[in-house]
Formats: C-alpha cells, structure tokens, sequence
C-alpha cells in the first residue's frame, strides 16, 4: 500500500500539498486528477522516490520512498510524460535495459502489448511518431509487471484509437493485484478505467472516492433542463447535463469530465458533501 501522512510538499516559499493524508490500495486503477501545475507529478515523484516531501511521510509497504531501498525499487516503476531516448535505442533495447532490475518482466508480454497497440519494438525510437513512441513506452512500462506503475499523462500524444486501445489494456489489469495510479488532466481519456477517483486542486484533495461513492452523493442527470440548483451544468444534444446531489435519486452513470468540473467550481460543497 501507498501510505501518505501528513504529506507537505513546496517549491521554495510556493506551497504544492499541505499535510495530506492519502492512502493507494492494491488491486485498483486510480486516477489521479487536477488542472495542469497542481502536482500531479510531484505527488508521483514524491512517491517513486525521486523528491522528499518537506513534512510528513511516503511510505510504499511500509518503506520510506525516498530511501530507494532495492526492495522498494523492484516493485515500483514511473513512467513520466517526457522520458528522454538516445537515438539508436528501440523499445526492444530500451525493455533489455529495464528487465535486468525487474524479476517481474516479461518479454513475450513485451511483444504481444507491442502487437496490440500497432508498434514495432525493432524500430529506432527516432524514427517514430511522438505517439508511437509514446505507446512503445507505455507497453515497456507494463511488461514489468511491477506492483506499483505510476503514469503521468500517459495518453499524451495518443490519437483516439490508440486511447481506446490503452483503456482496454489497462481495464484486462483491474482486479490483478496491481496498483495503478493515472495522472492525467484529460479526464475524459481515462473514463470508465480509473476507480477510485482523486481530485487534487489548491495544495489538498478534493476528492477522493470511489465510483460508487460518487454517484451515492450525486447525480448525474442527462438531457434534461438546466437546474438553478445544479454543482454544474452543460449544454448537451437534446438538454442538459446536470450535476447535482443525489438526494434520493438512485444511480447514475457518472461523466468525468463534469464531475472535474462540478469539483473545482464548488470545492466546499463538494468536500463537506463526502465528509
């Protein structure tokens, strides 16, 4: 498990987290949510090992990240949105370099992924399409198999069929044991993969719950008439969209990008509704 406690985090005098509490589970997809500059990436090189929060603690299985024991690396990978390549490696070289220090990997998985998402691990990275190299990342990044995979911005540069194509690869992972965390400010790329849902804006967490949870405290109402009432509002083909409580209202399918909105615009509302 991923254990935050009392979590602070700050670039000089500029405040990022304020003593946070957050825990990541195993065997769940998270998706990791915020406008761009919030810390999404730090929160994920906080936990990697890669920075040290000034206050508080981030522990994986009890060990403290930033002290990257090796029991602590084998089992944790970060895949960040930039990732620098020399100009003669492949995905094929570049999975060679990772494998050694991962017992978990597996290279026939390597090139089934490869197959899936339409890349050739033989091909020179520069030579590639920024999402084909994007994509040869991303199967790398899997064919680990670490207990912990850490993904920021991972559809960057992915065109619509390739998002489809790394929502269902991810979606066969749900219930293997694996802790995934997605951070992402396109909400809609990661809809109907990530659960639980964790909203981050102005140094804290605004949300943090499962799909279930949400749409127990709101309802998500399509096609009808724009309410006074609702957290948020959206013109849509044949109505509107409307958030609002669920005060009685039964299930909804929830649509993530206005539950991003509905958050940010009424973050009191929101935090004193699922507290």
């Amino acid at each position: 498990m991923i254990d935050l406690k009392n979590f602070s985090f700050s670039y000089g005098l500029t405040p990022v987290f304020e003593n946070i509490d957050l825990q990541f589970k195993e065997g769940s997809i998270y998706g990791l949510l915020g406008e761009n500059g919030v810390g999404k990436t730090t929160m994920l090189k906080c936990i990697s090992g890669l920075l040290r929060p000034q206050k508080g603690t981030c522990t994986v299985d009890d060990n403290t990240s930033f002290d990257r024991k090796p029991e602590f690396l084998e089992n944790i990978f970060f895949l960040p949105d930039d990732v620098p390549l020399p100009d003669n490696s492949t995905p094929e070289s570049f999975f060679h370099d990772l494998a050694g220090f991962y017992a978990t990997s597996n290279e026939d998985e390597m090139r089934r992924l490869a197959v899936e998402l339409k890349i050739d691990p033989t091909r020179r990275f520069k030579e590639m399409s920024f999402g084909q190299q994007k994509k040869s990342l991303i199967v790398c990044a899997l064919a680990l198999n670490t207990r912990y995979l850490l993904l920021d911005e991972p559809t960057n540069g992915l065109d619509i069929p390739s998002k489809s194509d790394f929502r269902r690869i991810l979606s066969e992972r749900v219930g293997g044991g694996q802790t995934i965390i997605i951070s992402t400010h396109q909400v809609k790329d990661v809809e109907n993969l990530i659960d639980p849902i964790i909203i981050i804006s102005n140094s804290s967490v605004m949300l943090n719950a499962s799909v279930e949870r949400i749409t127990e405290k709101l309802y998500f109402e399509y096609g009808g008439q724009q309410r006074p009432d609702a957290l948020y509002s959206e013109m849509m083909p044949g109505g509107y969209l409307n958030v609002f409580p669920n005060d009685g209202m039964g299930e909804s399918q929830v649509n993530i990008e206005a539950l991003f909105n509905a958050v940010l615009r009424n973050q009191n509302i929101i935090k004193n509704l699922f507290n």
